[in-house]
């Protein structure tokens, strides 16, 4: 190297490599869960929008649920889609737009959220349009596969998508009205960006495998016909529980789905029906209710009652005792320095009302504990999830309640070093990380306990209450929650990791990632490295076992087109690296590129957070068609531009094992050039 320039490529994997320790700091401040924690994400945000003279779009982003909802205006009129229940900011914006919400339409019972249809139809005596199928008890209008909606220079076209739910429906929102193709579809929960809706939320009516079948079929005879270019706008973005591994990305179009979303590379019926249900954890139990409020009408919300009934310190003590639940709004630490006993830390700040929805049962009296404009705060918003009668609140708060003299429990709050430093002595105590498995599997701080957080209660019990119990997640907001579980069920010494393992990575603490290697923060750090497969395992396995990889060729499209292996898709680098829906699968990812340095670099940088087996084809495109094509007669010469875009599908295999394709005709004498290869 003395004395040489670095080529690009040698830059590129180095500077790849070098940013491993970077990638492994940020992986935990990147989560759904860390990026709903702030004011912003507490309240409906517009994320698109498209102002024309006779078409009015608005994208509407609601963080601390993943929800999206639209606005659509032309001719003086508006139409909103999925609305979430405090209507305030779909009100104003059609006020300052000059324009009259007239219609609102539901693509479908939502499950993880109270809609704001019968809100916008009392305070604007909006039509409300929904599927048939859905059973709709409140005063609507019907609509079936092909109903138009129209207003000012819009028509939007009803399509039924039965799979997610059998009610589903989605929007195709042509503009001009006489457009014959559309201008952007809105999918609802049908399709998400990189994911498809979950297909088991309907209690028993469908099984989820007869759902996933409805949804294979909705794709191929009607979603996957949709033109290329057309944009595509769901319901939810990352972190929704409607569906798995969905990017937070706010808009897409059909053909990027049709190339990345990984669920669409499932050709036949079955193994697409594996890979939607495959995995799918026990959805919360609030769901169910929520579902059923919107199919038969929610009754308005008197939205100008900002408290719950106050209570003294001994009338909390006193519910509590018969039963009712206490819910601390504070943040980890002030719930560390003392709570009222039995009562779990869900903070303001974060994802409030689905965490609430998960730890609290459905129907049983709860008292908000905190500040008072936070306690405000958690009322109004819990009247998103249908949690919207507290029984009441700690007057005064936790200043109150220590001024009674009545008991209070506290939480260790324990540092990374101090608790390295406990581990590496043998002197810790037991370790919970209540994070999802498989963010337990990609990092971890041990070899410790994973028990997540939505079966804590059921889990815990595993363990001995007389034993010390530290909690762990990302940013101790989760594990907070944890500790205060394990208090409830009796469990006498518990500890918290002050900052989560996020601090633990910022203090250069070691983690641990699938395959139980020590990994560091610091220098020296271990590095992962994706394996490599040749060309004749890689067309072997192709052949034998279809579908069974995920192949990516990160070329160029145009060199893609010209030539590229059976099966493989053309992803952008950027988006194979940013989209988390590459990110999880049980099937290997191969990388494929011109000769195999891209590909290996972008795979050791994948490594770091991938929660799947990462491979790299050696050689690239050049040497599988060195070795595999060219040997067999498939096509002469380097690969010019004759060669068909798309490559001849593989025959049955030599007896020599090496699968073959017919010949190509000859190409015409033309000047030869690369194809990217």
């Amino acid at each position: 190297m003395k004395g040489k320039a670095l080529t690009p490529i040698l830059i590129l994997i180095m500077a790849l490599l070098y940013s491993v320790p970077c990638a492994l700091a940020s992986e935990i401040k990147g989560d759904a869960e860390a990026a709903s924690h702030g004011d912003e994400a507490a309240n409906l945000q517009v994320r698109e929008k498209e102002t024309l003279p006779d078409f009015i779009f608005r994208q509407y982003d609601l963080a601390v649920l993943s929800h999206y909802s639209y606005l659509i205006g032309s001719g003086g009129e508006a139409l909103v889609v999925d609305p979430a229940r405090d209507i305030d900011l779909y009100l104003k914006d059609a006020k300052d737009l000059g324009l009259k919400i007239t219609r609102v339409c539901l693509t479908h019972s939502h499950a993880d959220f109270i809609a704001g249809h019968i809100e916008l139809m009392e305070a604007t005596g909006a039509e409300i349009i929904v599927n048939k199928k859905i059973g709709a008890k409140y005063k609507h209008t019907e609509v079936n596969e092909g109903s138009e909606i129209l207003f000012g220079n819009v028509r939007a076209v009803v399509r039924t998508t039965p799979g997610h739910t059998p009610d589903g429906s989605v929007l195709y929102v042509h503009h001009p009205a006489k457009a014959e193709d559309p201008k952007m579809v809105l999918t609802g929960d049908t399709l998400f960006i990189g994911s498809v809706g979950r297909p088991d939320l309907m209690e028993g009516s469908y099984t989820s495998a007869q759902l996933a079948t409805m949804l294979f079929h909705t794709w191929n005879e009607k979603l996957s016909k949709v033109p290329d270019d057309t944009k595509l706008y769901p319901a939810h973005g990352a972190g929704s529980l409607c569906g798995v591994h969905l990017s937070d990305a706010p808009v897409s179009t059909f053909g990027e789905q049709k190339k990345i979303n990984p669920y669409f590379q499932h050709k036949d019926l079955s193994s697409f029906v594996m890979a939607v249900i495959d995995g799918l954890r026990e959805p919360p139990q609030y769901f169910g209710h929520n579902a059923a409020m919107n199919r038969e009408g929610p009754k308005p919300v008197d939205w100008d009652m900002k408290m719950p009934p106050s209570l003294t310190p001994q009338q909390v003590e006193a519910e509590a005792q018969k039963g009712a639940w206490l819910i601390d709004v504070r943040d980890a630490k002030a719930f560390a320095e003392g709570h009222v006993p039995g009562s779990l830390n869900i903070g303001i700040r974060g994802r409030f009302e689905t965490w609430t929805g998960i730890m609290t049962p459905w129907g049983k009296p709860f008292i908000l504990i905190g500040p008072d404009a936070e306690v405000a705060e958690a009322m109004h918003r819990l009247n998103r999830i249908g949690y919207d009668s507290p029984a009441g609140y700690l007057s005064g708060g936790m200043e109150a309640w220590g001024k009674s003299g009545l008991s209070q429990e506290k939480v260790a709050l324990v540092t990374p070093q101090d608790l390295y430093g406990q581990m590496k002595k043998g002197t810790g105590p037991i370790i919970v990380d209540v994070r999802l498995p498989t963010e337990w599997m990609a990092l971890r701080i041990g070899d410790i306990l994973n028990l997540p957080i939505d079966r804590l209660f059921k889990e815990a019990k595993r363990l001995d209450p007389s034993m010390p119990v530290l909690m762990v997640c990302n940013s101790a907001y989760r594990s907070s929650m944890a500790a205060g579980v394990m208090q409830k069920l009796g469990f006498k010494d518990v500890r918290n990791l002050a900052g989560g393992s996020q601090a633990w990575i910022d203090a250069g603490l070691p983690t641990y990632g699938a395959d139980k290697a020590q990994k560091t923060a610091s220098p020296g750090v271990y590095i992962a490295l994706p394996e490599r497969v040749g060309p004749a395992d890689l067309a072997k396995t192709l052949m034998d076992l279809p579908g069974s990889l995920d192949v990516v060729d990160i070329r160029p499209a145009w060199q893609f087109d010209e030539y590229h292996i059976p099966g493989a898709v053309n992803v952008p680098v950027q988006e194979l690296m940013t989209n988390p829906a590459y990110l999880n699968d049980k099937r290997p990812l191969v990388i494929v590129c011109r000769d195999g340095h891209i590909s290996a670099a972008v795979g050791g940088a994948m490594m770091q957070k991938a929660h799947r087996p990462i491979r790299f084809l050696s050689g690239g495109v050049v040497r599988y068609y060195d070795e595999i094509m060219r040997p067999k007669g498939i096509l002469s010469g380097t690969m010019p531009s004759g060669v068909p875009s798309q490559s001849p599908e593989l025959k049955a295999p030599t007896p020599g094992g090496t699968p073959v394709a017919p010949a190509a005709p000859a190409p015409p004498p033309k000047k030869k050039k690369s194809a990217g290869c």
